[in-house]
């Protein structure tokens, strides 16, 4: 037992062996917590949605330790070809398993990528229209009546999106019909003067009334404004109320389908 060459032949290499191993495990321990360290601040930088930034670090220190475990293990002169290729498998089940979320996940990392819209944006897409209160894993609206959609990114990212914040301005279009007997000019200077008198419209563009369609049960007249965008609801309502009060002031007809029945003499019989 105390023969040197045992100790030189044996033991010496397993411990330089150990060490080394030891080494690259503290080293790849403390290694590991600089590097997403660093990812955490460049990512914070991005101003990347804090759940997508928390779940992405957890994945990258989650990889990097399997890397120094891997590394230590062969350090010791373990055969890690059959650990890489059991995680490789078990990585292809876990996708497989996680096929849906991981597409979310990626979804939402383009969604953050490209922005096509951020928090606090009034947007319709995956079928839902709502303010935009998180985007994470999926992305949560909140509907004008207070309901809270949960929105899978890959749906959302796959279709098509409206944003309805990023410009000052909107535009307000009404369509108003009026009876074929009814004068168009008189009708479209009464409208013109409901604009002029509206001072919420902008002056630039200037709102336009046009002749659209003749329709089957009148005369269709388009009404075309722009407003700053926290007013469009209103001032669409509230123009097609004046309008209904100053087309009935003025005896213009709105018109509405009507079906007309004509019933041909018939000729009853004595049972």
């Amino acid at each position: 037992m105390n023969d040197p060459s045992f100790f030189s032949l044996f033991v010496l290499p397993w411990l330089i062996k150990i060490g080394f191993a030891g080494v690259i495990a503290v080293a790849g321990y403390y290694l590991t917590k600089v590097i997403v360290q660093i990812l955490d601040k460049i990512m914070t930088r991005a101003s990347i949605d804090a759940m997508l930034r928390k779940f992405a670090l957890s994945i990258a220190k989650s990889l990097l330790l399997l890397f120094v475990a891997i590394a230590t293990l062969s350090q010791l002169g373990l055969n890690t070809t059959s650990l890489v290729a059991l995680v490789g498998a078990a990585g292809i089940a876990v996708g497989l398993a996680l096929k849906d979320s991981l597409g979310n996940f990626a979804s939402g990392v383009m969604l953050l990528i490209f922005r096509p819209f951020t928090v606090g944006h009034f947007i319709e897409g995956g079928g839902t229209m709502g303010t935009v209160t998180e985007i994470g894993i999926h992305t949560r609206l909140l509907t004008a009546d207070g309901r809270e959609v949960i929105v899978p990114n890959g749906a959302l990212y796959n279709s098509q999106i409206t944003n309805f914040s990023t410009q000052p301005t909107r535009r307000v279009e009404i369509t108003v019909g009026i009876d074929y007997e009814d004068n168009i000019a008189e009708a479209k200077q009464i409208i013109e003067k409901v604009l002029a008198e509206e001072s919420r419209i902008l002056p630039d563009p200037a709102p336009v009334v046009l002749v659209g369609s003749l329709a089957e049960s009148g005369i269709d007249l388009i009404v075309r404004a722009w407003v700053e965008r926290a007013d469009f609801l209103m001032v669409q309502s509230d123009l097609q109320e004046q309008i209904k009060s100053t087309f009935d002031e003025a005896g213009i007809t709105i018109p509405y389908p009507q079906l007309v029945l004509h019933q041909t003499g018939t000729k009853s019989q004595a049972a």
